[in-house]
Protein backbone atom coordinates (compact mmCIF):
# COMPACT_ATOMS: atom_id res chain seq x y z
CA UNK A 1 0.00 0.00 0.00
CA UNK A 2 1.67 3.63 -1.23
CA UNK A 3 1.92 5.55 2.10
CA UNK A 4 -0.28 8.41 2.69
CA UNK A 5 2.07 11.32 2.19
CA UNK A 6 0.10 15.12 4.09
CA UNK A 7 3.25 16.79 3.65
CA UNK A 8 6.87 16.34 2.25
CA UNK A 9 10.10 17.13 4.35
CA UNK A 10 12.87 18.29 1.71
CA UNK A 11 15.22 19.95 4.05
CA UNK A 12 18.01 20.13 1.34
CA UNK A 13 15.49 22.20 -1.03
CA UNK A 14 13.87 25.21 -0.94
CA UNK A 15 10.12 25.14 0.49
CA UNK A 16 8.33 28.52 -1.28
CA UNK A 17 4.79 27.83 -0.69
CA UNK A 18 2.72 24.74 1.31
CA UNK A 19 -0.61 25.46 -0.26
CA UNK A 20 -4.34 23.36 0.22
CA UNK A 21 -2.59 20.58 -2.02
CA UNK A 22 0.74 21.17 -3.60
CA UNK A 23 4.66 22.09 -1.66
CA UNK A 24 6.30 24.02 -4.05
CA UNK A 25 10.02 23.65 -4.27
CA UNK A 26 11.90 26.53 -5.73
CA UNK A 27 15.11 24.73 -7.28
CA UNK A 28 16.36 28.03 -8.89
CA UNK A 29 15.66 27.98 -13.02
CA UNK A 30 12.45 25.63 -12.02
CA UNK A 31 9.84 24.59 -9.60
CA UNK A 32 9.08 21.57 -8.19
CA UNK A 33 5.38 21.04 -7.67
CA UNK A 34 4.56 18.14 -5.27
CA UNK A 35 0.73 16.98 -5.26
CA UNK A 36 0.33 15.64 -1.62
CA UNK A 37 -2.29 13.90 -0.38
CA UNK A 38 -4.09 16.42 1.77
CA UNK A 39 -7.63 17.42 0.50
CA UNK A 40 -9.34 20.73 1.52
CA UNK A 41 -13.51 21.42 1.27
CA UNK A 42 -14.95 24.98 1.86
CA UNK A 43 -11.23 26.27 1.65
CA UNK A 44 -10.54 23.77 5.01
CA UNK A 45 -7.99 21.53 4.69
CA UNK A 46 -8.90 18.00 6.33
CA UNK A 47 -6.33 16.67 8.98
CA UNK A 48 -6.75 13.40 7.08
CA UNK A 49 -5.07 12.74 3.72
CA UNK A 50 -6.89 10.96 0.91
CA UNK A 51 -4.58 7.64 -0.61
CA UNK A 52 -2.80 8.19 -3.94
CA UNK A 53 -4.52 11.48 -4.27
CA UNK A 54 -1.40 13.35 -5.24
CA UNK A 55 -0.36 10.66 -8.04
CA UNK A 56 -4.23 10.89 -8.99
CA UNK A 57 -4.17 15.13 -9.72
CA UNK A 58 -0.32 14.63 -11.30
CA UNK A 59 -1.01 11.79 -13.56
CA UNK A 60 -3.80 13.37 -15.09
CA UNK A 61 -2.54 17.06 -15.19
CA UNK A 62 0.32 15.27 -17.24
CA UNK A 63 -2.32 13.56 -18.68
CA UNK A 64 -4.43 16.79 -20.12
CA UNK A 65 -1.48 19.07 -20.37
CA UNK A 66 0.01 16.18 -23.48
CA UNK A 67 -3.90 16.42 -24.69
CA UNK A 68 -3.60 20.40 -24.94
CA UNK A 69 -0.54 20.84 -26.06
CA UNK A 70 -1.38 22.19 -29.63
CA UNK A 71 -3.74 24.71 -28.09
CA UNK A 72 -1.57 26.39 -25.22
CA UNK A 73 1.78 26.04 -24.47
CA UNK A 74 2.15 25.02 -20.05
CA UNK A 75 4.46 24.70 -17.70
CA UNK A 76 5.37 21.02 -17.19
CA UNK A 77 8.77 19.80 -18.12
CA UNK A 78 8.58 16.30 -16.76
CA UNK A 79 7.01 14.47 -14.57
CA UNK A 80 10.24 11.57 -13.99
CA UNK A 81 12.03 12.05 -11.19
CA UNK A 82 15.43 11.22 -13.06
CA UNK A 83 14.28 14.20 -15.48
CA UNK A 84 14.20 16.46 -12.37
CA UNK A 85 17.49 18.28 -10.79
CA UNK A 86 20.27 15.68 -8.98
CA UNK A 87 19.66 17.36 -5.47
CA UNK A 88 16.09 16.01 -5.65
CA UNK A 89 16.93 12.20 -6.28
CA UNK A 90 17.88 11.47 -2.48
CA UNK A 91 13.71 12.35 -2.01
CA UNK A 92 12.37 9.53 -4.30
CA UNK A 93 9.91 8.01 -1.83
CA UNK A 94 8.44 11.01 -1.30
CA UNK A 95 8.14 12.75 -4.90
CA UNK A 96 8.05 9.58 -7.62
CA UNK A 97 4.28 9.56 -9.11
CA UNK A 98 3.40 12.96 -7.70
CA UNK A 99 5.77 15.89 -8.48
CA UNK A 100 6.20 18.32 -11.85
CA UNK A 101 8.92 19.78 -12.65
CA UNK A 102 7.65 22.89 -14.39
CA UNK A 103 8.95 26.00 -15.48
CA UNK A 104 8.53 29.31 -13.79
CA UNK A 105 5.85 31.72 -14.90
CA UNK A 106 4.15 34.86 -13.46
CA UNK A 107 0.48 33.42 -11.99
CA UNK A 108 -2.38 35.98 -13.45
CA UNK A 109 -4.36 37.07 -10.57
CA UNK A 110 -7.47 35.40 -11.43
CA UNK A 111 -8.90 31.70 -11.52
CA UNK A 112 -10.71 30.65 -14.87
CA UNK A 113 -13.95 28.74 -14.00
CA UNK A 114 -15.70 27.05 -16.79
CA UNK A 115 -18.72 25.87 -16.76
CA UNK A 116 -20.97 23.90 -18.74
CA UNK A 117 -23.67 22.10 -16.67
CA UNK A 118 -25.85 23.76 -13.44
CA UNK A 119 -24.40 22.55 -10.38
CA UNK A 120 -22.44 23.85 -7.43
CA UNK A 121 -23.25 27.30 -6.32
CA UNK A 122 -24.38 27.81 -9.77
CA UNK A 123 -27.11 26.09 -9.31
CA UNK A 124 -28.05 28.13 -5.79
CA UNK A 125 -27.72 31.36 -7.53
CA UNK A 126 -30.18 30.19 -10.33
CA UNK A 127 -32.68 29.34 -7.94
CA UNK A 128 -32.39 32.51 -6.56
CA UNK A 129 -31.33 34.92 -9.46
CA UNK A 130 -32.20 33.42 -12.43
CA UNK A 131 -28.44 33.61 -13.27
CA UNK A 132 -25.17 32.20 -12.45
CA UNK A 133 -22.26 35.25 -11.54
CA UNK A 134 -24.58 37.65 -12.86
CA UNK A 135 -25.14 36.09 -16.30
CA UNK A 136 -28.88 35.65 -16.62
CA UNK A 137 -30.12 32.05 -18.08
CA UNK A 138 -33.59 30.74 -19.53
CA UNK A 139 -36.12 29.60 -17.15
CA UNK A 140 -37.30 26.65 -16.15
CA UNK A 141 -33.54 25.17 -16.16
CA UNK A 142 -33.24 22.11 -13.73
CA UNK A 143 -30.04 20.65 -11.45
CA UNK A 144 -27.48 19.36 -13.36
CA UNK A 145 -29.10 19.95 -16.54
CA UNK A 146 -26.00 21.13 -19.71
CA UNK A 147 -26.11 25.05 -20.26
CA UNK A 148 -27.09 26.75 -23.49
CA UNK A 149 -23.53 28.00 -23.71
CA UNK A 150 -20.30 27.21 -22.09
CA UNK A 151 -19.61 29.79 -19.45
CA UNK A 152 -16.68 31.70 -18.79
CA UNK A 153 -17.06 32.91 -14.96
CA UNK A 154 -13.40 33.86 -13.47
CA UNK A 155 -13.10 34.64 -9.93
CA UNK A 156 -10.57 35.93 -7.62
CA UNK A 157 -7.82 34.35 -6.00
CA UNK A 158 -8.19 33.81 -2.23
CA UNK A 159 -5.42 33.56 0.34
CA UNK A 160 -5.35 29.77 1.98
CA UNK A 161 -8.54 29.55 4.41
CA UNK A 162 -10.53 32.62 2.55
CA UNK A 163 -13.22 32.03 -0.31
CA UNK A 164 -12.57 32.46 -3.97
CA UNK A 165 -15.14 35.89 -5.14
CA UNK A 166 -16.88 35.12 -8.29
CA UNK A 167 -15.98 38.71 -10.45
CA UNK A 168 -17.41 39.96 -13.73
CA UNK A 169 -15.64 39.76 -16.99
CA UNK A 170 -14.94 43.74 -16.85
CA UNK A 171 -13.36 42.83 -13.28
CA UNK A 172 -10.88 40.17 -14.83
CA UNK A 173 -10.33 43.24 -17.42
CA UNK A 174 -9.18 46.11 -14.44
CA UNK A 175 -7.00 42.75 -13.17
CA UNK A 176 -5.63 41.65 -16.45
CA UNK A 177 -6.21 43.74 -19.25
CA UNK A 178 -8.64 43.66 -22.09
CA UNK A 179 -6.20 41.75 -24.29
CA UNK A 180 -5.11 38.88 -22.02
CA UNK A 181 -8.48 38.93 -20.34
CA UNK A 182 -9.78 37.91 -24.34
CA UNK A 183 -7.16 35.32 -24.63
CA UNK A 184 -7.79 33.30 -21.24
CA UNK A 185 -11.88 33.74 -21.51
CA UNK A 186 -11.18 32.27 -25.16
CA UNK A 187 -9.22 29.06 -24.22
CA UNK A 188 -10.28 28.37 -21.22
CA UNK A 189 -13.59 27.74 -23.26
CA UNK A 190 -11.67 25.36 -25.79
CA UNK A 191 -9.86 23.47 -23.55
CA UNK A 192 -13.01 22.65 -21.46
CA UNK A 193 -15.13 21.52 -24.41
CA UNK A 194 -12.31 19.78 -26.08
CA UNK A 195 -12.23 17.39 -22.50
CA UNK A 196 -15.42 17.52 -22.30
CA UNK A 197 -15.64 15.79 -25.71
CA UNK A 198 -13.07 13.68 -25.53
CA UNK A 199 -14.02 12.66 -21.72
CA UNK A 200 -17.64 12.24 -22.58
CA UNK A 201 -16.20 8.81 -24.78
CA UNK A 202 -14.64 7.71 -21.72
CA UNK A 203 -18.21 7.40 -20.20
CA UNK A 204 -17.62 10.51 -18.56
CA UNK A 205 -19.14 13.75 -18.05
CA UNK A 206 -17.00 17.17 -17.38
CA UNK A 207 -19.43 19.49 -15.58
CA UNK A 208 -17.34 22.39 -14.61
CA UNK A 209 -13.64 22.99 -14.04
CA UNK A 210 -10.92 25.70 -13.24
CA UNK A 211 -8.03 26.71 -14.89
CA UNK A 212 -4.81 28.65 -13.97
CA UNK A 213 -2.60 30.96 -16.36
CA UNK A 214 0.20 32.79 -16.16
CA UNK A 215 2.96 34.58 -18.16
CA UNK A 216 5.99 33.72 -19.42
CA UNK A 217 8.47 35.39 -21.57
CA UNK A 218 5.58 37.42 -22.61
CA UNK A 219 3.41 34.51 -23.96
CA UNK A 220 0.32 33.42 -22.35
CA UNK A 221 0.65 29.62 -20.34
CA UNK A 222 -1.43 27.22 -18.74
CA UNK A 223 0.14 26.34 -15.03
CA UNK A 224 -1.18 24.57 -12.11
CA UNK A 225 -3.11 21.55 -12.65
CA UNK A 226 -4.80 20.06 -15.45
CA UNK A 227 -8.88 19.10 -14.93
CA UNK A 228 -7.93 16.62 -11.99
CA UNK A 229 -10.91 15.72 -9.79
CA UNK A 230 -9.94 18.66 -7.33
CA UNK A 231 -10.65 21.58 -9.66
CA UNK A 232 -13.42 20.02 -12.22
CA UNK A 233 -16.63 18.09 -11.59
CA UNK A 234 -16.82 14.47 -12.69
CA UNK A 235 -20.07 12.50 -13.53
CA UNK A 236 -20.24 9.27 -14.50
CA UNK A 237 -22.62 9.65 -17.78
CA UNK A 238 -23.82 6.18 -17.58
CA UNK A 239 -25.55 7.44 -14.48
CA UNK A 240 -26.42 10.92 -15.43
CA UNK A 241 -29.84 12.34 -15.08
CA UNK A 242 -30.89 15.95 -14.74
CA UNK A 243 -33.21 17.22 -12.01
CA UNK A 244 -30.56 16.49 -9.17
CA UNK A 245 -27.34 16.00 -7.52
CA UNK A 246 -24.86 13.67 -9.57
CA UNK A 247 -23.21 11.16 -8.51
CA UNK A 248 -19.17 11.80 -8.78
CA UNK A 249 -16.07 10.96 -9.02
CA UNK A 250 -14.55 13.79 -7.80
CA UNK A 251 -14.38 15.77 -3.99
CA UNK A 252 -18.21 16.33 -4.21
CA UNK A 253 -18.84 13.02 -2.22
CA UNK A 254 -16.45 14.71 0.57
CA UNK A 255 -18.46 17.69 0.68
CA UNK A 256 -21.88 15.81 0.76
CA UNK A 257 -20.92 14.36 3.81
CA UNK A 258 -19.79 17.19 5.51
CA UNK A 259 -22.83 19.14 4.43
CA UNK A 260 -24.74 16.58 6.40
CA UNK A 261 -22.41 17.65 9.66
CA UNK A 262 -22.98 20.46 12.27
CA UNK A 263 -20.21 21.85 11.38
CA UNK A 264 -19.11 25.44 10.37
CA UNK A 265 -17.21 25.22 7.68
CA UNK A 266 -14.31 27.07 9.75
CA UNK A 267 -11.25 25.44 11.08
CA UNK A 268 -10.58 22.98 12.90
CA UNK A 269 -12.03 20.64 10.66
CA UNK A 270 -14.08 17.92 11.37
CA UNK A 271 -12.80 14.37 11.48
CA UNK A 272 -13.28 12.01 8.48
CA UNK A 273 -14.61 8.57 9.14
CA UNK A 274 -12.08 5.82 7.49
CA UNK A 275 -14.36 4.56 5.13
CA UNK A 276 -15.10 8.27 3.96
CA UNK A 277 -11.61 8.57 3.18
CA UNK A 278 -10.96 5.35 1.40
CA UNK A 279 -14.12 6.22 -0.76
CA UNK A 280 -13.03 9.39 -1.53
CA UNK A 281 -9.71 7.90 -2.50
CA UNK A 282 -11.77 5.38 -4.91
CA UNK A 283 -13.29 7.75 -6.82
CA UNK A 284 -10.22 9.83 -7.14
CA UNK A 285 -8.59 6.85 -8.87
CA UNK A 286 -11.89 5.59 -10.90
CA UNK A 287 -11.53 9.44 -12.64
CA UNK A 288 -7.92 8.58 -13.71
CA UNK A 289 -8.68 4.85 -14.80
CA UNK A 290 -11.32 6.28 -17.07
CA UNK A 291 -9.82 9.06 -18.83
CA UNK A 292 -6.42 7.21 -19.12
CA UNK A 293 -7.70 3.54 -20.30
Amino acid sequence: MTPIITQTNCPELNLVNRGKVRDIYDLGEYLLLVASDRISAFDVIMDEGIPQKGYVLTQISKFWFDQMSDLIPNHLISTEIDDFPAITHQYRDQLEGRSMLAKKAQPLPVECIVRGYLSGSGWKEYQQQGSVCSIPLPKGLQQSDKLPETLFTPSTKAELGEHDENISFAQTVELCGQEISDQISDISIKIYERARSLANEKGLIIADTKFEFGMLDNQLIWIDEALTPDSSRFWPKDLYQAGGAQPSFDKQFLRDYLETLDWGKQAPAPKLPEEIVRKTGEKYLEALKRLTA
